[in-house]
């Protein structure tokens, strides 16, 4: 039997997803948006290529959330986008409310699912998403840390020359100016990449993976990043629907690992079907603990910018 995944949000980001999971071919795909004619006609688009792509999936566009009862996993991409020189934290208010109203009809319709949020600003959207759902918060959780992790290990697999596949690392924190790659733990071939890279453009290339999101929006325009995003989306999904226990970068609610509390942060999980299965707890250096605790502390701004509203 197929799983049932809902994604919500029609654009660039949300199609392109339901497009990976729909040639996957495991699961029934529902794709919402509030725009007539959108979602309907992107999904019977996808729907057509699974003759040529080999998938025996559904998937169906709709303005409506009664068809996505039952689903096992809903995907929140809904909100606008940046435009050249927004910040994501530009977005809270607006993306606020969209996520909050998406969240409501997703829970009134689908009895305990699992929720992974995209849209920005991530780290406090997805904790808004948390507070609404009334879930345990191993089942709402943040993709970031995986699309971060995939813009490092882009820029050092071009700086070095080698396969992306021969480079390990993480990307953690705060989805934003403040995320914290693990030098310590990046290595290229088992060797660790400070000692192939000199400092300063190590340090470059960190900046660059940082504005990795603005580099985009400032080429588009008119848009953000969607190809990215909507590859780690489907990377997570699958991990749930298969149970792989895999462990990745994602924005969890924190209860005391990492020093932080009663905020969502990017920290490695292990993904399965419950969702969240377990935090992984890293040996971090002094440096990359202060890191990660002044990111949590600028998504508790912003959550406290959004209870006054």
């Amino acid at each position: 039997m197929k799983s049932k995944i809902t994604v919500v949000g029609a654009g660039n980001v949300g199609a392109t997803t339901a497009q990976r999971i729909f040639e996957k071919g495991h699961s029934d795909v529902v794709l919402i948006d509030v725009v007539e004619g959108v979602p309907q006609g992107k999904a019977l688009d996808i729907l057509e290529s699974g003759p040529i792509v080999k998938s025996d999936a559904k998937i169906i566009g709709t303005n409506s959330y009664e068809e996505s009862k039952g689903s096992d996993i809903v995907v929140i991409t809904a909100g606008i986008a940046r435009k050249p020189g927004m910040s994501r934290d530009d977005l809270l208010i607006t993306n606020m409310n969209i996520v909050g109203s998406v969240t409501e009809s997703v829970v009134a319709t689908s009895k305990n699912p699992i929720i992974i949020v995209v849209s920005n600003p991530l780290d406090a959207m997805v904790q808004h998403c948390y507070e609404k759902s009334g879930l345990s918060k191993e089942r709402v959780i943040g993709m970031a840390g995986i699309l971060d992790t995939g813009r490092f290990r882009t820029f050092l697999s071009e700086e070095l020359n080698v396969s992306v596949n021969s480079i390990d690392a993480y990307v953690l924190g705060g989805h934003g100016d403040s995320m914290v790659p693990l030098l310590k733990a990046t290595t290229i071939g088992g060797v660790p990449v400070e000692e192939l890279i000199e400092k300063d453009r190590l340090e470059e290339i960190v900046q660059r993976t940082r504005d990795g999101g603005a580099e985009i929006v400032a080429h588009l325009k008119t848009g953000s990043a969607y190809y990215a995003p909507s590859a780690a989306v489907a990377q997570m999904v699958d991990a749930i629907v298969f149970d792989t226990k895999e462990v990745f970068p994602c924005a969890a609610m924190l209860s005391g690992e990492y020093g932080i509390s009663g905020v969502y942060a990017g920290v490695p999980v292990k993904l399965g079907s419950s969702g969240i299965e377990e935090i992984v707890n890293l040996n971090l250096s002094d440096e990359e603990k202060a890191g990660l605790t002044s990111s949590s502390e600028a998504v508790e701004e912003l959550i406290q910018i959004m209870k006054g509203q």
